[in-house]
């Protein structure tokens, strides 16, 4: 997508420089970096201490991270071991990572196994971008269909936390059909939940969709039942970091409650996601879904640029209070009326409807629970 009118995707392998290049999040919206990652313990600290982050990213970010893995002839299961173990919820990683060692394990030469670890990094990422893409071609016909009913007027979007192309290879997922949305000229305002503790709403999603030229409005967290009642809101879209083969969806922290408000007020509750974060393997996302837990720090502090542009941590609340910070919630199918909007079409949030979208998955019923491998 576009920053300051140039083409970005948020990973990428820079054939000129033969390097692994990523946009470092840790400074967005006031500042746009671009680091190179090095060695696969460089890529595990960029994901476990969020320079990439979303569900997709880390995917693609894990594929990479092995690439590099092989350059330095590492061992591929140590390094897929170390990678693995950075952010327990969103599957995606260990998606990826298993179709990487897979692949890797069953060449003998370094110089094969270089050659198609670049390669299926490379394959994951585009995947990635296409599937975004297509969830968004999918995702347009309901925003039309709203637009149509409310005779030509803007269509008013909510979101909480950021599933847009920074979430992503590129597009994104619950942003996705907004984007495209845009682009067929309907008129779209979206509700941006600031998204407590680490404001990935206030900072990245309102700074996409400004780089976007997209309307939109940051709200605090607890603005958006408020704005339902009042009929301010005409759908909710969210995306996530690891959904079940029923349709629970576990997203950031906080989407259970606007999931709640939406059902009391019928406003349809979309989850956008590719196939890729479906976990095939588990039926119950509140017993089975890893949620993890961060470090308390993010919810005691706040962090940003004074007035002379001055980076700055604020302590807010009192300095000895113990925190929790749980990333993330679970969605029960039941709450997820709109549907799943994946690459392949809308399902309904059942096992059913998305085995009927994904037929080959039928095999692979399991009841076992998750685990963060």
């Amino acid at each position: 997508m576009n920053v300051n009118n140039k083409a970005y995707r948020t990973i990428w392998f820079d054939k000129e420089q033969r390097k692994v290049k990523i946009i470092d999040q840790r400074f967005l919206p006031h500042k746009f970096v671009v680091e190179e990652i090095a060695h696969v313990h460089a890529m595990a600290v960029a994901i476990k201490d969020m320079w990439v982050r979303g569900a997709g990213l880390i995917g693609a970010a894990a594929a990479f991270g092995m690439y590099l893995a092989v350059c330095k002839e590492e061992d591929l299961l140590g390094a897929a071991k170390i990678l693995r173990e950075t952010r327990p919820t969103a599957v995606n990683l260990s998606w990826a990572l298993d179709r990487m060692l897979k692949l890797l394990l069953s060449k003998d030469k370094q110089e094969d196994r270089l050659e198609a670890a670049l390669q299926e990094a490379q394959n994951i990422a585009n995947e990635d971008a296409e599937n975004c893409r297509l969830i968004g071609e999918q995702g347009l016909s309901i925003i039309k269909d709203i637009h149509q009913k409310k005779k030509g007027k803007t269509v008013n979007i909510l979101t909480h936390c950021n599933a847009g192309w920074l979430a992503f290879v590129d597009y994104g997922t619950a942003l996705s059909p907004i984007y495209a949305a845009q682009a067929a000229g309907v008129p779209v305002h979206v509700w941006v939940d600031e998204t407590r503790p680490r404001n990935q709403g206030a900072k990245l999603t309102a700074w996409e969709l400004h780089q976007q030229g997209i309307p939109y409005t940051v709200i605090a967290d607890n603005t958006g039942g408020h704005l339902m009642q009042h009929q301010m809101v005409d759908m909710v879209i969210v995306g996530s970091d690891r959904t079940t083969r029923n349709g629970d969806v576990a997203n950031k922290i906080g989407t259970y409650l606007k999931a709640l408000a939406a059902a009391d007020n019928n406003i349809p509750f979309y989850a956008a996601l590719p196939s890729s974060t479906i976990d095939w393997s588990i039926i119950d996302g509140v017993k089975n879904i890893p949620i993890e837990q961060r470090n308390a720090r993010e919810v005691k502090y706040m962090e940003g640029t004074d007035e002379k542009g001055e980076w700055r941590q604020i302590l807010i609340a009192p300095k000895h209070s113990p925190a929790a910070n749980y990333g993330f919630d679970v969605t029960p199918a039941r709450l997820i009326t709109g549907g799943i909007i994946t690459e392949r079409g809308i399902a309904q949030a059942s096992e059913d409807s998305l085995l009927s979208l994904f037929p080959e998955k039928a095999k692979n019923k399991s009841n076992k629970p998750a685990s963060s491998h």
